[in-house]
């Protein structure tokens, strides 16, 4: 089909003639050949569209615009779409500005072929410096040769140098009448703003993926092109938002099906996972099923799989499954049987699994991009997914240590009396014996910080600051003590410290030194909970939106309070 025969869609070049073989006719990328024409062509600029609109029947045109997008969202072709519709003059040649250019204009068609005289189109990329700008300066002095507007259109105006930025100011902000300046670019953070101030900004969204779809499946029977709507879709996705790159994905997946293009074909070409694979992958990591999941792996990789596309895959399975989690609207390209699997695994998977899940595919996928051997990365990366699935849920962790206390200190308390055994065997008499031994166990401290505190108090403070400092705890099942040295004590201490313990509790303790597995010091484990209590407090929201909103803002302490919850 010839390009004069394409219905709705318009092109960047002169249509060929009829008579003109199609072998004469050198061959025209699609991203190329369906540059929109109109701003009815223009697809997923609805609300840009709208204010141009307006602005241009009203009468109320700015000197200057900044479009600003991700690459492939018409920033380029809308500066052209404008450059036409102020200098359209309508079929007759009496027409005015209009949103809607006629396209058969000379000025019309001149500004689609890029040849109009008084619309200069610059790469500011390779057009850099002062001098390429003092050129524009000098030339919007005199008026447009045969336009109603000379129109200035900077490609990628952020490239641009400091020193020709400044130039251009004072000419920007006070052009002549006869002058138009239409600034695109994709980094809109890297222009100065004593220049974003002097345009009108208009943000070009994303293209949704559903448009995109709509619009490849027009261009695929223009094309007479059988193409199978999965594949459209997984076009769409890999697109990104992009018009641009989704059509030369479309043009390269057409070539790679020689005419008719399947899913399974794009997915080939794209290397991507197919979604029945990264379910089963999923399934098996949940299962904590280490050797198959390593097989699966192994199985994509002899696929020619990358790696990281199969991480994204497991990223894009967790995030679905989390939006029906969370009552979001579905995807609305997913088929059914998709939802139904994310809407299974949302009421499988806890929220602290599916957060878990995310966190270590997020990381995974750095360390896969940083590795020198991806595969080995990936297996390293599901290995760590297994592993962490057997860790408990954080608040089971917290309540499990908050509760250690009472669990070690209760074995202890049947102990306690057990030396008093032999001695109411030795001597039955006395029956009242065993009543002394009951109301003394609930005076024995319930933790080894809490006789320390008990030492301190009988005015130990020497003493104390020893016990929290200097050694760490094996074993407290009083009456019984066995410490850990960190640093040399002295050669009385285990003597000396039994006299305190007897001072403080008027009881007789057994004190010993060991060299067995130990608990950090008293002090260290304060450091440790202060730590803890610090990075809690930083991770909560209001916190953070602080020191979001004062970068120079600092947590200068954390009261004990904040480190006993912690």
């Amino acid at each position: 089909m010839t390009d004069d025969e394409s219905p709705g869609l318009g092109l960047d070049l002169p249509a060929q003639p009829l008579e003109k073989s199609a072998s004469a006719s050198p061959y025209r990328v699609l991203a190329r050949k369906y540059r929109p024409q109109s701003f009815a062509e223009l697809i997923g600029q609805e609300a840009m569209v709208r204010t141009l609109g307006n602005a241009i029947a009203s009468g109320r045109i700015a000197h200057a615009f900044l479009l600003t997008g991700v690459r492939g969202v018409g920033k380029t072709s809308t500066a052209r779409l404008v450059a036409k519709a102020l200098n359209c003059i309508g079929p007759d040649g009496n027409g005015g500005p209009t949103i809607d250019p006629c396209g058969v204009c000379e000025p019309c068609r001149a500004i689609a072929e890029g040849r109009h005289i008084d619309v200069t189109e610059m790469d500011a990329a390779s057009h850099t410096g002062v001098d390429d700008v003092r050129e524009i300066i000098e030339a919007v002095r005199y008026s447009a040769v045969s336009a109603r507007f000379k129109i200035y259109i900077i490609d990628e105006v952020h490239m641009l140098s400091k020193n020709a930025f400044n130039a251009l100011l004072k000419t920007l902000e006070e052009p002549p009448a006869h002058v138009k300046f239409l600034f695109a670019t994709t980094e809109v953070n890297k222009v100065p703003v004593t220049v974003l101030s002097r345009c009108q900004r208009f943000d070009l969204r994303r293209i949704p993926a559903e448009a995109l779809v709509a619009h490849f499946h027009r261009i695929a029977e223009i094309e007479q092109v059988e193409i199978e709507p999965d594949a459209l879709t997984l076009v769409a996705r890999a697109a990104e938002g992009s018009a641009r790159d989704g059509l030369s994905l479309l043009d390269q997946a057409i070539a790679h099906g020689a005419g008719t293009v399947t899913a399974d074909a794009v997915r080939d070409m794209l290397g991507l996972a197919d979604r029945g694979r990264i379910r089963r992958l999923l399934t098996v990591l949940l299962s904590g099923d280490a050797a198959a999941s390593l097989a699966e792996l192994d199985e994509a990789q002899a696929l020619g799989i990358e790696p990281t596309a199969l991480l994204r895959g497991l990223m894009e399975q967790v995030h679905a499954a989390s939006r029906a989690k969370a009552g979001g609207g579905a995807d609305a390209l997913a088929s059914a049987e998709e939802r139904e699997g994310n809407a299974e695994l949302a009421g499988t998977l806890g929220w602290s699994q599916l957060h878990r899940l995310w966190q270590l595919l997020l990381k995974g996928l750095s360390d896969v991009t940083a590795a020198p051997d991806p595969n080995e990365a990936a297996a390293m990366v599901l290995l760590r997914i297994i592993h962490a699935a057997e860790l408990p849920d954080p608040a089971a962790l917290i309540a499990r240590l908050q509760g250690g206390g009472e669990t070690a200190t209760a074995p202890a308390r049947p102990r306690a009396p057990a030396p008093a055994a032999p001695a109411m065997t030795a001597a039955p008499a006395p029956t009242p014996a065993p009543a002394p031994a009951a109301p003394a166990e609930p005076e024995a401290p319930a933790s080894f910080a809490v006789l320390v505190d008990a030492i301190e108090a009988r005015g130990k403070a020497l003493r104390a600051v020893q016990l929290r400092d200097q050694v760490g705890l094996i074993r407290y099942a009083p009456p019984e003590l066995v410490l850990k040295p960190l640093q040399p004590l002295g050669p009385n201490f285990t003597r000396e410290l039994a006299d305190d313990i007897r001072a403080a509790l008027d009881a007789r303790w057994t004190v010993t030194l060991g060299d067995g597995e130990a608990e950090p010091s008293l002090h260290a484990q304060e450091k440790m909970a202060e730590e803890r209590a610090r990075d809690a407090i930083l991770a909560e929201p209001a916190v953070a939106a602080v020191f979001a909103a004062y970068p120079g803002a600092t947590l200068e302490s954390v009261s004990a309070k904040d480190a006993n919850h912690a």
